[in-house]
């Protein structure tokens, strides 16, 4: 298969884990392989597809944290600079549930603008002041409009038909064994959500010995299928693993989700994340569904695709031009 003039390539897809970046790949139409020429200061790998009637660019990062993910950004606009529009981050994140948000492991988080955030805020980005409290300063770019129109249309859709990234996961745990076994949903009974005051012992592996007791009481959900959640993403440096911190971010800032990367691309790369829910970034962290959130995340950022038109992707601004402004 032939690889597309490289103009063709404005839409930038970036993942921080090797699984978000399989995943990624198995949501293509077309596969190109990878790019084997590119800026010489460029360190980024990618993976060139299509999906539907847009071109795309898959970038990982390698390793976690806003800086990283910015040193990524920088690479991409060098290597695509002619072309390149808008951005999709999409992989795996922690949930932070409450009694107004069910969020369970699997589901599925978009940022969206609420108030004057334009669905991502850096919660470790400002300045301390009385009491040792942060002031939080700045903000973050607003997504591309063409993408925001395209999330509105699509929870539009779903008040009244099926949605079809359930379609495109069950396609693709179909393909094999080898990626039935990597991206396969756990049993339910392997989502476990404690009290945020229950703490993980350190010294046991798994949480087969943590107390029922300490659970969380939910609703049995009738439907397996991966909810979707519309609202703000918290991003900062450091990894959480407190149920009790988790909680006073949810109250101060309103954020349903927590990860370590997507401040660093909305600083320099306008886009719209899409993660799935892996862990409540608590001390019971595990990685038994990494791969169905990774899979998740990936086919709702498909599905998204397919309702964004090509035309208004080609009137967005160039990343390179808002990142020199």
């Amino acid at each position: 298969m032939s690889l597309p003039a490289r103009e063709k390539f404005q839409i930038g897809w970036i993942c921080a884990l090797p699984v978000d970046v399989a995943a990624a790949i198995e949501m293509l139409d077309a596969n190109f392989g990878i790019l084997d020429e590119q800026d010489s200061r460029d360190t980024n790998s990618y993976t060139l597809g299509r999906i539907g009637k847009h071109y795309v660019a898959i970038a990982g990062l390698g390793q976690s944290g806003t800086t990283s993910a910015t040193a990524v950004v920088i690479n991409m606009m060098r290597t695509f600079s002619p072309s390149l529009r808008v951005g999709l981050m999409v992989g795996i994140a922690s949930g932070i549930p409450s009694l107004v948000r069910d969020i369970r492991l699997g589901d599925i988080i978009v940022s969206y603008p609420e108030g004057t955030c334009g669905g991502v805020l850096q919660y470790d980005m400002g300045k301390i002041v009385e009491e040792g409290k942060l002031m939080r300063t700045g903000s973050l770019n607003a997504p591309p409009r063409s993408l925001i129109t395209a999330v509105a249309n699509m929870r539009a859709a779903a008040l009244t038909d099926d949605p079809r990234f359930p379609e495109y996961m069950e396609k693709a745990l179909q393909r094999n064994e080898r990626t039935r076994q990597n991206f396969g949903r756990p049993d339910s009974s392997a989502d476990r959500l404690f009290q945020m005051h229950y703490e993980h012992p350190e010294t046991a592996p798994t949480c087969d010995g943590c107390l029922t007791d300490w659970e969380e009481h939910r609703n049995r959900r009738e439907a397996a299928d991966p909810h979707v959640h519309y609202g703000i993403v918290a991003s900062g440096n450091a990894e959480m693993r407190h149920g009790g911190t988790r909680e006073q971010l949810r109250k101060e800032t309103g954020a349903i989700c927590y990860d370590m990367e997507a401040a660093g691309v909305m600083m320099d790369f306008p886009c719209i994340v899409v993660r799935g829910i892996c862990d409540y970034a608590d001390s019971h962290k595990n990685e038994k569904w990494q791969g169905f959130a990774a899979l998740a995340a990936a086919s709702y950022a498909k599905e998204l695709l397919s309702y964004v038109p090509a035309g208004p992707v080609s009137q967005e601004k160039l990343v390179i031009e808002m990142y020199h402004k």
